[in-house]
């Protein structure tokens, strides 16, 4: 799937960029929470999901009081 085919923001994840959305989209998960019950390293394990749209997805489950799994 080309990423120019991928909402630039999906659901009420944080603008992480197209190719995390992508990498997200691709297994299903549409809401910071289902983010946040992967964890960092697997999220990280996902092609497109760097470190910095893992940062920006921390940063708004913090403000959000929603716990990422480590």
């Amino acid at each position: 799937m080309s990423t120019r085919d991928v909402p630039a923001q999906i659901g009420d994840l944080p603008p992480i960029g197209r190719p995390a959305n992508s990498a997200l989209l691709a297994i299903g998960v549409t809401t910071l929470q289902q983010a946040a019950t992967m964890g960092r390293k697997e999220l990280l394990a996902l092609h497109g999901v760097g470190p910095k749209a893992v940062r920006i997805l921390q940063a708004e489950a913090d403000s959000r009081g929603i716990t990422l799994q480590s």
